[in-house]
């Protein structure tokens, strides 16, 4: 049936198969054994399970990302209309809320601090730079050692900012230094420091009335989390803790916020929390640490790329397997 190739070989003649024949074979075994492309609804199913598949972030990429979202948060925020008149009732009414609790502690902490300047002034710059310093350094720290976890948890701080412009939108609040009749003290304009953005000659380019949720507490609660989940020193665990606890002292000495503006960025966490969880399956800290691709900082185990060997070492031979035959070493050699 298939061609036939006629050999001499010490006197002999035997049948092989044609070099056409023998050249066929391999295309013929790979093309069965490749299967077929993707179409339809199971190849919209396969990009949706990659995307939904933790892969290599890629830093032009991530900068770009976190550029232009911050830009847009910025934006929408301060795009939306101050409400002055709502504002001032909503912060009224969180006031008297917190009076009917008796946890209306804020004023009192703001002129308790007010009366220890160098703690007051550290707490203004503490509130203006802090807030993106350790946001941005978390995310830098998860970019480079938990590559795998790294979107999952960046989805968590995106998806707890975006719930928080609508929070703006429908319940403009007025901070405790701005509320008509109340006693606070504007740490800001009373010591003169550069330390918020809606305070001093910066007033005009910020929304002064969208106080409720505080993402100082949502970021800083991400931070700290993230921090606790997987830091392995324990010092940096506990530091973790202590940070978004400082700043929600930050915020009411300085009178930018109540604690209830704190308990509504928690509540946005948790939603961004549920978010990357269902996006996901899992919750960020649960995700390996690596991802195929990423490079990681330390080699452990077998290295992942051969590293050259010095010229004044040989190349071992590989071992022959036990019962194989050994190869001629010319190609001109004949067994006997």
């Amino acid at each position: 049936m298939g061609e036939t190739q006629v050999t001499a070989q010490e006197g002999r003649s035997t049948a092989g198969p044609s070099p056409i024949a023998a050249e066929a074979a391999p295309q013929a075994a790979t093309a069965s054994s490749t299967p077929p492309p993707a179409s339809g609804k199971s190849g919209r199913l396969s990009r949706l399970r990659s995307l939904r598949t933790p892969g290599r972030p890629r830093l032009w990429f991530e900068i770009l990302l976190i550029a232009v979202s911050y830009w847009l948060y910025s934006l929408v925020r301060n795009a939306v209309p101050e409400q002055k008149a709502a504002a001032l009732a909503n912060a009224d009414w969180i006031w008297s809320a917190e009076k009917s609790l008796g946890l209306a502690f804020e004023e009192s902490v703001n002129h308790a601090v007010n009366s220890v300047t160098w703690l007051i002034v550290s707490m203004n710059y503490y509130y203006a730079t802090l807030h993106f310093v350790v946001t941005i350094g978390v995310l830098v720290w998860l970019f480079r050692r938990h590559p795998g976890r790294y979107a999952a948890t960046r989805l968590v701080l995106f998806a707890t900012t975006a719930v928080a412009l609508l929070g703006y939108y429908l319940y403009p609040l007025a901070p405790p230094r701005l509320m008509n009749g109340a006693n606070f003290i504007d740490t800001v304009l009373v010591h003169e420091t550069w330390g918020s953005m809606a305070s001093g000659n910066f007033k005009n380019m910020s929304n002064q009335y969208a106080a409720m949720p505080s993402m100082h507490i949502g970021w800083s609660l991400w931070c700290g989390l993230t921090i606790f989940a997987l830091a392995s020193a324990p010092w940096a665990k506990i530091l973790g803790l202590l940070y978004p606890t400082l700043t929600l002292v930050v915020i009411v000495a300085t009178a930018n916020h109540f604690w209830l503006d704190a308990v509504g960025g928690m509540a946005c966490l948790a939603f961004g929390y549920a978010v990357s969880r269902v996006w996901y399956g899992s919750l960020p800290h649960r995700l390996p640490k690596w991802v195929p691709g990423a490079a990681k900082g330390r080699l452990t185990g077998l290295r992942a790329a051969r590293l050259p060997r010095p010229s004044s070492e040989p190349e071992p031979k590989p071992e022959a397997e036990p019962g194989a035959e050994a190869e001629p070493e010319a190609a001109g050699a004949r067994r006997p």
